[in-house]
């Protein structure tokens, strides 16, 4: 009987945000070391979609919360544990049980608890058997900066985390600046390089400098990061770009956008699309003008995939390893230099960048890259006893 690992997450696995693709790259490099039972909660979607179920080696396993009293019990106990209310509203009692029987299975390999909310649930479980915890961000470090967003003040934050990180039996970071600041926060977790990545085999990545003079942004916009990012484009950035090209365009890509946020027919809003590719090849560069955030952004790397040339503010590279400004693609900051750099792309399309952009995601942002890293052997010291202290467990 093969050992297959668990993945514990708290949506419905189906690509569409940033969240979901990093989900979808751990659960392809996992896969390939075995197999996968991979839990969800039915949350964001009906079901999963085809990119998830057609995974080699993956059987996905679903739970549905329950409503009413058990569920507001359930919050109860996470918020009881100073668990934020933006987390602590997807803990379920059902996730926690239906985990616990998986884990048990015989010859089970390894848990990993995908995101915060997921680590939260499993609390108790991580007292009984190692449980790896797969952060998407490391949360203190911009989450409290966004509005309404329901993680309360850094202080509660910060050591919400912390006991987070204390309880794994390893945490997956997604780039060395998350990793510096949560060997901060908490001297003692046990870390490991998790990048975010692309299926860059998949992509084919463009090979000629399109005709128009057009530069993409593709993100999720109900995401507030991107929306201020968005909002710097129009009021910093394009005026400057009009005064030297007046017949620049943008186009946005992505869903989230309640109506198109500029009247100049210069800024072209499409929404989501099925053809991702036909709009990276219409563009002579892609722009990624991220003021907040924190891990890497994955639509950066995909861009860089695409062999598009790219251009980004450094808040959005922080997280990115081994990228070289100037080499992989522009980083400028402040509306001047952000808009000086697409005049600079525009005209000429930049191919060198787009085709060392490329080589940077094969090597260090791709699935195979990551699977490597995350190979069984590579892992299994790591996962010794590590029990916490008895007050930083979670009652659900």
């Amino acid at each position: 009987m093969s050992v297959r690992d668990l993945l514990i997450t708290t949506h419905t696995p189906a690509l569409g945000s940033g969240r979901s693709m990093r989900t979808y790259g751990i659960a392809r490099a996992l896969a390939k070391h075995g197999g996968l039972d991979l839990l969800y909660v039915r949350f964001d979607g009906p079901r999963p979609d085809a990119s998830f179920e057609s995974i080699p080696g993956i059987a996905l396993h679903k739970v549905v919360p329950s409503r009413g009293a058990r569920r507001l019990a359930a919050y109860a106990g996470a918020r009881l544990a100073h668990v934020p209310p933006a987390f602590a509203r997807g803990v379920s009692q059902e996730l926690t049980r239906r985990s616990t029987r998986l884990a048990a299975i015989p010859d089970r390999g390894r848990v990993i608890a995908d995101g915060p909310i997921a680590a939260a649930a499993l609390g108790n479980l991580a007292r009984e058997r190692p449980v790896i915890y797969n952060a998407h961000n490391f949360e203190s470090g911009f989450r409290h900066e966004l509005t309404g967003d329901g993680v309360g003040g850094l202080r509660g934050l910060r050591s919400f985390e912390r006991r987070l990180l204390v309880r794994a039996a390893e945490s997956w970071m997604v780039s060395e600046a998350d990793m510096r600041a949560a060997r901060e926060l908490c001297p003692g977790a046990k870390l490991r390089l998790a990048p975010n990545v692309v299926d860059v085999a998949t992509i084919e990545p463009v090979s000629t400098v399109a005709p128009v003079r057009r530069a993409i942004f593709v993100a999720n916009f109900a995401y507030e990061p991107n929306r201020g990012g968005l909002r710097f484009l129009l009021d910093e950035v394009l005026t400057r770009v009009w005064q030297q090209l007046p017949d620049a365009r943008l186009t946005l890509v992505g869903a989230g956008l309640e109506r198109p946020p500029s009247d100049d027919p210069r800024v072209e809003t499409l929404g989501f699309v099925d053809d991702l590719a036909s709009a990276y090849a219409s563009s002579r560069c892609a722009v990624v003008p991220l003021l907040q955030g924190g891990g890497s952004p994955l639509k950066l790397i995909e861009a860089l995939a695409y062999g598009l040339p790219t251009i980004a503010t450094s808040r959005a590279v922080a997280g990115l390893d081994n990228v070289s400004d100037g080499e992989h693609l522009l980083v400028a900051d402040g509306g001047e230099a952000f808009a000086q750099a697409i005049v600079t792309v525009l005209g000429d399309g930049a191919p060198q960048l787009g085709r060392a952009g490329r080589r940077l995601a094969q090597e260090r942002y791709s699935i195979e890259a990551l699977g490597a890293l995350l190979a069984p052997a590579r892992i299994a010291s790591s996962l010794t006893d590590n029990v916490e202290p008895a007050d930083t467990s979670f009652p659900v």
